[in-house]
């Protein structure tokens, strides 16, 4: 028997809902207002401490500001608030320099510098083919003078600084060897960066070192890679110790010959959206594979041995790894500077993200001496019996 609702009746459950709906959209609608209130009541609340104390200093600073420098300081104090360590601003000359070493390009004499005990700066590394390795530096000189400065007035870091340049300018260096001076004139130029080198150990391994993951490290890779495999590599070894990552996304110009096809790792963002990062198609190098890390393999470092431990059945051989799995944007600024920013967490297809974790060895080693390499033995004694299956 069907039960009939009165006109009245239905009415009045209509206006109820009705009633219903507007009474929970309008409370929802509130507390959205209010957030934004509070947002907005926050936001007023910086930027009117801000504005307090810029009058505060312009009517009190001794010094005179330069309005450029000043900018700068407040964007990079914005970005140093997110108390991240991978978040950072970059003002216009940290930008260009910064994208002329992404490009795997450095301006400058290709010297690495380390702060000497007496307080002068030692040169620890010299690059291939640089202007002071053509006037004949070596390393373990010391730089006492720079442009008439005094290293030990001007302070290390303040030294440092001053080393850096345009191409085709001008620096005057004083450097002491064996107790003598002797003064230097070189012109900075831009140089290629070698990141990628290797060797044959023996008839059957080859060994390929990456020091780091720039624009011009996939070509240095598959000219390396396609050297050592003619020259009769059956198993590789690849060392990234001391490799603090560079730029991931050229990671699949280097992983993509060693891999098979298939999605190799994946970048998570702050909406929860995924994104492929790493993709191989079906060519593959089906030999025996090592990665020898240490405790300063980073970064896109980590995830190229962790691929290769995921998907290439590498061995890992050393030390646990640093631990950094997430990736920073930089976007560039109408100021000419930019921000480079934290944005995603990655991982390979199958393992957990190693962020703040790191990746632990399959064989671990530690090199005790300086006089013999313990992990590339170890890598060199895992892959052999590999070879032998």
């Amino acid at each position: 028997m069907n039960k009939k609702i009165s006109l009245g009746l239905a009415l009045s459950l209509i206006a109820i809902a009705s009633a219903v709906t507007f009474i929970l959209t309008s409370f929802f609608s509130l507390q959205s207002f209010n957030t934004k209130v509070v947002d907005v009541n926050e936001k007023a609340k910086k930027y009117n401490a801000l504005q307090s104390l810029d009058t505060y200093v312009r009517e009190n600073f001794l010094g005179d500001i330069d309005e450029s420098t000043l900018s700068d300081g407040i964007l990079k104090g914005y970005i140093s608030g997110l108390d991240d360590k991978y978040s950072k601003f970059l003002s216009e000359d940290e930008y260009l320099a910064e994208q002329s070493e992404d490009e795997g390009q450095l301006i400058g004499l290709g010297l690495t510098l380390d702060e000497d005990e007496s307080g002068y700066i030692r040169i620890a590394k010299i690059m291939n083919e640089s202007p002071v390795e053509e006037a004949g530096l070596r390393v373990g000189d010391i730089i006492t003078i720079i442009d008439g400065v005094d290293v030990l007035q001007a302070g290390f870091d303040e030294s440092v600084e001053a080393m850096r340049g345009i191409e085709g300018s001008e620096i005057r260096l004083t450097v002491r060897r064996g107790g003598i001076d002797r003064d230097y004139t070189f012109t900075r130029r831009s140089m290629e960066v070698i990141t990628v080198s290797g060797k044959m150990l023996n008839d059957m391994i080859g060994c390929i070192t990456i020091t780091n993951f720039k624009k011009n490290t996939p070509q240095q890779f598959l000219d390396t890679l396609e050297r050592l495999t003619s020259n009769g590599a059956k198993a590789l070894i690849f060392d990234v110790r001391d490799n603090s990552g560079g730029m991931v996304d050229v990671l699949s110009n280097c992983l993509d010959p060693l891999l098979p096809e298939g999605v190799i790792a994946t970048a998570e963002y702050k909406d929860g959206h995924s994104e492929t990062l790493i993709y191989s198609d079906e060519t593959n190098l089906d030999i025996p594979i090592a990665v020898i890390v240490n405790k300063n393999t980073a970064s896109a470092a980590e995830l190229f041995a962790a691929s290769l431990r995921d998907f290439g059945g590498a061995k890992l051989v050393g030390e646990k790894t640093f631990g950094k799995g997430v990736m920073q944007k930089t976007t560039e600024f109408s100021n000419g500077g930019a921000v480079v920013l934290t944005v995603a967490r990655y991982k390979t297809a199958v393992s957990e993200c190693y962020d703040g974790v790191g990746l632990t060895p399959d064989v671990a080693a530690e090199n005790s001496s300086e006089e013999f390499d313990m992990q590339l033995q170890a890598a060199v004694d895992t892959i052999s019996q590999e070879i032998l299956q």
